[in-house]
């Protein structure tokens, strides 16, 4: 098949936008690890530096050119492009951005279909952090009735009070704006500019609001407030239209055996990263300033890298096409994607990591929002059989790290040892105590966790009420899980989304929002057994065609 140059032209268009880390940053993140090391007491083990190379620095690999219902497609995109772009100039970078991953997801697609000739996984790698990599437990597709458009509807709801758009994704885009506006409001988004991102990414919310009168909201706040962020929200919910209707297209051919799609895509590292810069760039808003930095973007793809460790068995089964997991990278390479993210989501619990950068708390309010929603696998394809013990775990002693050379000159994580406080703070020994009285099994294990969270964070002062109810229903719960050989995991899942459900609003109320969120990042993403490393492993089931809810 004849190749197209999509790939290409994205890759030099983003090294031509890219601005590099400013020297505050670097110095704020190396004062941060510094007060770190300081800690008294450690847990001594074996040092090691994973280097992970910048996306960018390889060329991409280029997919197969259009077919005729792939150019048509693209063809009505840029009747929509070409409207706002005349409407708000200034927006040349993300239409071009918008236009050239529509392409490349086409692509993707077509030669995904064609089958042979995609790359197969390269599985032979005996490092240890390979060697980490969870096996996957027994399930089936009843398990993932939660992911699939005809399941049961959506129980969390976080915006009871707006009865157009009651979402899960609308709550998280909210709650992470929230943080960070928390110190210096920037008024990054209307209310409108959800509305335009919800109504094409969700299937079944369009049969809970009246599609009509929100289109009509959606014009006249657009006709009021003109500015660049509603004109990123329009892109966005350009692309998000366009990849429902091009998933659609290929899923619906593979369900009537006119193809036949694997599972797996020929997504190699750099695509993957550059597909999914549209995929988040402008969901995620953060001042012109900082759009296009380096730190900012690595944020965006390591996000997108979090949300499909937890994801990766439903996106299997429904076919989606650019989850890392099943994309045709080496698995070593995945295992390095996947312990940037744990590494970023540390730096996220450094005080010294904010300030600087308005979209700071992103990744750490991505997790939260996660492990709250009952919509995904933390704690239930994360819960293994037994607990790994914490001398024989390499990932306890991932550093913190920004992760910011991602995509330009690399990262290189390090792997050492683990910082303890002394003695826990007021809150933290209460919540300790707390487990001690209520989980005493949980309750060694939990402890320490929290003397590593302090050594990163320094003194916790949140919400011990909210917060413990919310752990004993999550992490806790999980952990008993793990003792009790994986039981119960299902139940944990869903009752965590029951809890989200109640307390997903105290999260973001001040003065304990930030502390709070600190907190529970650190147990649902970094602190052992690692439900959201042990998320990555799963067993390939037959692609069943249903489309993705966001």
């Amino acid at each position: 098949m004849e190749r197209s140059a999509t790939s290409g032209e994205l890759a030099n268009m983003i090294k031509n936008v890219i601005r590099s880390s400013t020297d505050d940053f670097k110095q704020r993140e190396k004062a941060g690890i510094a007060r770190r090391d300081t800690a008294v007491r450690r847990e001594e083990r074996h040092r090691a530096t994973f280097p992970v190379e910048g996306a960018l620095r390889r060329t991409p690999r280029e997919f197969t050119t259009l077919d005729e219902p792939g150019a048509e497609r693209l063809r009505r995109l840029e009747a929509g492009l070409a409207v706002i772009q005349k409407d708000f100039p200034g927006m040349e970078t993300g239409v071009d951005l918008c236009r050239l991953s529509c392409a490349l997801l086409e692509g993707a697609w077509r030669e995904r279909a064609a089958g042979p000739d995609a790359p197969a996984y390269d599985d032979m790698c005996g490092c240890a952090l390979c060697a980490h990599l969870p096996e996957p437990l027994p399930r089936g597709l009843e398990d993932y009735d939660w992911r699939r458009s005809d399941g049961r509807p959506l129980r969390v709801k976080t915006w009871p009070e707006r009865k157009e758009l009651d979402s899960v994704l609308t709550g998280g885009w909210v709650w992470t704006r929230k943080m960070n506006d928390s110190e210096r409001d920037l008024g990054l988004r209307f209310r409108h500019q959800d509305d335009i991102l919800v109504l094409h990414e969700y299937k079944r919310v369009e049969a809970a609001i009246e599609v009509s009168e929100s289109a009509r909201r959606v014009r006249r706040g657009l006709a009021r407030d003109r500015t660049s962020n509603g004109a990123r929200a329009l892109l966005c919910g350009l692309y998000a239209a366009y990849k429902r209707s091009v998933d659609e297209y290929w899923l619906d051919r593979h369900v009537a055996g006119t193809v036949a799609l694997p599972q797996r895509t020929p997504l190699d590292k750099p695509s993957y990263s550059l597909l999914q810069l549209m995929d988040c760039l402008f969901w995620h808003v953060s001042p012109d300033e900082e759009l296009w930095q380096e730190e900012h973007l690595a944020a965006l793809v390591l996000c997108r890298v979090l949300n499909d460790m937890t994801d990766v068995r439903a996106d299997a089964v429904t076919g989606e096409a650019s989850n890392f997991w099943l994309s045709s990278m080496s698995t070593h390479d995945k295992a390095l994607y996947g312990a940037c993210v744990l590494a970023l989501l540390k730096y996220g619990c450094l005080p010294e990591s904010h300030d600087l950068r308005w979209n700071s708390w992103l990744m750490n309010t991505t997790v939260v929002w996660e492990g709250l929603t009952g919509r995904h696998a933390l704690w239930f394809d994360g819960i293994t059989d037994g607990l790994r013990t914490r001398e024989d775990c390499l990932l306890c002693g991932i550093e913190p790290n920004a992760c910011t050379g991602l995509l330009t000159e690399g990262v290189a994580l390090e792997v050492g040892d683990i910082p303890l406080v002394e003695h826990l703070g007021a809150a933290a020994a209460a919540l300790s105590a707390r487990c001690r009285r209520e989980q005493p099994a949980v309750w060694r294990l939990f402890d320490r966790e929290l003397a590593a969270f302090e050594a990163l964070h320094g003194e916790w002062r949140g919400n011990v009420g909210s917060v413990w109810e919310i752990l004993r229903r999550t992490y806790i719960a999980g952990v008993r899980a793990c003792l009790a050989g994986g039981r119960g995991a299902r139940a944990v899942q869903t009752d965590s989304g029951e809890v989200g459900a109640d307390l997903f609003h105290t999260l973001h109320r001040p003065p304990a929002c930030k502390e709070d969120t600190a907190l529970l990042s650190y147990m649902f993403g970094c602190a052992h057994p690692h439900f959201l490393w042990n998320a990555q492993g799963y067993a390939p089931s037959a692609v069943a065609g249903d489309w993705l809810d966001g």
